[in-house]
């Protein structure tokens, strides 16, 4: 039995040396003419010294925490709301802050408090201090809040210039990471000048970005550079499948000037247009049978208000100011708010199929 297999074998391996009868082998294909080589690129270079300096001391991370630590909190909030049988029940939060002043001044974000009952802020030593409903200042637009807390003598963190910060400068964030007390993560800079929308009626501006870990809980904490000074309040991050390290702050060359109002007045005061206004997209221009594309579409205009003595009302679509294009509801908030109270502006705008112009003078926010 094992003879046939073994004559087939070497029957194949015969056959496969030999050719057979009346069959010839392929032509091999003729090998291309040679041209001349291709020209060096530079035949004096020479390759680069392979450096042995692994010796770059890195950023003392330790040194910069344990200096900045003592001036961050733990805030936790408890705010009332509704469940699905619509039973109202009393939900925890936590968050962060950070002290500004030794007096008790304690600056955080707006959605740490907005709508809590009961604030409660947890000092590094273990002190609890509860945060009255009158000692709460905020504004809405740029996410910040500052709380006054009966206390004196506290150890409050120095403030450093945002606009300074590089990409690649390492950075700290110090914050109530899931609420289970205060913790660090490093980081650097990896972009400036970051526009974000928290909301679809809200969109932060001029924000940093960082590779250091943001968690819930760290919101309203300090981002820090290395020499311990505030260069952001940690404020957002993205939370999407396959994103890491893109957290965001609100940079202190934005915040200050808004603390420093929130501190002394107690609300923010700006340039004021008196509308609420919506990106025109697919959706707004199916919705309310525009031509247009692009512009801001005006959804309310307040009685009184600048826009309303000029003419404007809910359905127009906003197209240019001062002869600047706006494309979008964000183009034309940031164009307000970097205006002066007082100033008088050119805007442009469609009301059904026809184009009009008008004045309006910004007035002063009304207070919240």
């Amino acid at each position: 039995m094992w003879r046939l297999p073994l004559i087939l074998t070497v029957i194949i391996l015969l056959l496969a040396g030999c050719t057979l009868p009346g069959i010839a082998p392929p032509a091999p294909s003729p090998a291309p003419p040679a041209g001349p080589p291709p020209p060096p690129i530079n035949p004096s270079w020479t390759p680069p010294v392979i450096s042995n300096n692994q010796s770059i001391a890195l950023p003392n991370i330790a040194d910069v925490v344990e200096k900045v630590k003592p001036s961050v909190v733990a805030i936790t909030t408890e705010v009332v709301t509704l469940d699905f049988f619509n039973r109202p029940f009393t939900e925890e939060g936590a968050g962060s802050g950070w002290i500004i002043d030794e007096d008790g001044i304690i600056v955080t974000n707006n959605h740490v408090v907005e709508g809590a009952r009961n604030i409660t802020v947890t000092l590094d030593n273990g002190a609890t201090l509860a945060v009255g409903p009158d000692s709460v200042f905020t504004d809405v637009f740029s996410d910040l809040a500052v709380l006054r807390v009966n206390a004196s003598g506290l150890p409050a963190l120095k403030t450093g210039d945002s606009s300074r910060m590089r990409i690649g400068d390492w950075v700290i964030a110090v914050g109530n990471a899931l609420g289970q007390g205060i913790r660090a993560t490093e980081g650097i800079v990896s972009r400036k000048g970051v526009s974000i929308p928290v909301s679809r009626a809200q969109t932060l501006f001029d924000l940093v970005e960082t590779t250091a870990a943001i968690n819930p809980g760290n919101s309203g904490g300090p981002l820090v550079n290395l020499a311990g000074e505030v260069i952001g309040i940690t404020s957002a991050k993205i939370a999407t499948i396959g994103v890491e390290g893109m957290g965001y702050a609100i940079g202190t060359e934005t915040a200050i000037p808004i603390l420093e109002a929130l501190i002394k007045n107690g609300f923010v005061t700006r340039p004021w247009l008196g509308v609420v206004l919506r990106s025109v997209d697919e959706f707004v221009r199916l919705r309310f049978n525009l031509t247009l594309d692009k512009g801001v579409f005006i959804t309310e205009v307040s009685p009184g208000s600048p826009a309303d003595r000029a003419g404007l009302r809910a359905g127009d679509v906003i197209t240019a100011i001062d002869g600047r294009e706006m494309a979008t509801a964000d183009d034309l908030i940031r164009f307000i708010r970097n205006a002066g109270i007082g100033q008088t502006i050119k805007i442009a705008y469609w009301r059904d199929s026809t184009q009009n112009t008008s004045e309006a003078t910004l007035a002063e926010s009304p207070p919240p």
